[in-house]
């Protein structure tokens, strides 16, 4: 099947670039709730110095869900504008078909190297009306299209292959982790599409995703520690288990741990992380809730304890 499709350049650019630890970067709300533009700008130049392989803006993370269109444009641009095109910038875009193509025409104006397709609104669907919802996204725009696997949006390796023949969809990412499932995917395309795991806390799960060929994943902890996020993807990718395994008793799965003791607490963490390295991006928005001080200061011991970790060569 790869041989009979024509991608189009743009998308195949994408893909190529698709390799690597990708950043999500956070929202930050002023004091009222408002979007902050200026320390959001701030967040995007200190993520870069991370050097992630792309920038995925607006996503889970970046409390698209709360988000009007509004600031939605705002963002992106900004984002656009900070990367100067020294790496891709790939706005999430979601909801009803086509409330996300509103989505979708804004991300092209604002210049947005691709797209990252998130679960349509609420609704559990069968794989051809999937299949029927991101296809219209798709032949929408001209940008490269990433669909993001979660929740209510769960492919057969069948509906993945059709998606596939569409030019630009480019890239695949999953947050479900049913390996014998994305092991049929990966099958049934080939290298047609560029997988990217992205399971909450996603470096949990990144041995058992390396172990089915998926080496690239978005990392929500390179928002606020960048050093434990950049040594835990050398330490995977060198095969240093050793380390990867002193990481996860240290950092990752106690603060995994924590995250799983409210709902939302995997994205208002990161925000009280960048608060505790000084680089505060303030709250999140409702329904999400702020974690009280207890938890705030069981999440400053994991970082210390991570951050003696990276120190040590």
């Amino acid at each position: 099947m790869a041989g009979e499709i024509h991608m189009t350049r743009s998308a195949e650019e994408l893909r190529g670039k698709l390799q690597g630890l990708f950043a999500f970067p956070v929202t930050p709300f002023t004091e009222g709730n408002d979007i902050d533009l200026p320390r959001y700008r701030e967040q995007l130049q200190y993520l870069m110095t991370a050097q992630p392989a792309a920038l995925f803006v607006c996503g889970g993370t970046g409390e698209f869900y709360s988000l009007g269109l509004r600031e939605y444009d705002l963002l992106v641009r900004a984002a656009v504008e900070e990367v100067q095109g020294r790496f891709p910038v790939i706005a999430g875009v979601g909801y009803g078909t086509q409330l996300a193509l509103d989505f979708v025409n804004s991300a092209e104006k604002a210049n947005a190297d691709g797209l990252l397709v998130m679960p349509p609104y609420l609704i559990q669907a069968e794989q051809e009306g999937l299949y029927q919802h991101y296809l219209k996204i798709a032949t929408s725009t001209h940008l490269p299209i990433i669909i993001y696997q979660r929740d209510n949006a769960i492919f057969t390796a069948e509906t993945v292959g059709r998606l596939a023949e569409i030019p630009n969809v480019t890239g695949f990412k999953d947050g479900y982790g049913d390996m014998e499932r994305l092991v049929r995917m990966r099958l049934k395309v080939g290298e047609r599409l560029a997988f990217i795991n992205g399971m909450p806390t996603a470096e949990i799960y990144a041995r058992a995703f390396r172990g089915v060929g998926i080496c690239s994943y978005s990392s929500a902890v390179l928002n606020f520690v960048p050093r434990i996020a950049r040594a835990f993807y050398h330490a995977l990718m060198s095969g240093d288990d050793s380390r990867l395994d002193q990481l996860m008793r240290e950092f990752y799965i106690p603060f995994a741990e924590l995250r799983d003791k409210a709902r939302g607490y995997a994205v208002s963490l990161i925000k009280t992380g960048l608060k505790l390295v000084g680089k505060p991006a303030g709250g999140v928005r409702p329904p999400l809730l702020n974690p009280p001080q207890e938890i705030e200061e069981k999440l400053r011991s994991i970082i210390l304890r991570g951050q003696a970790i990276v120190e040590v060569p």
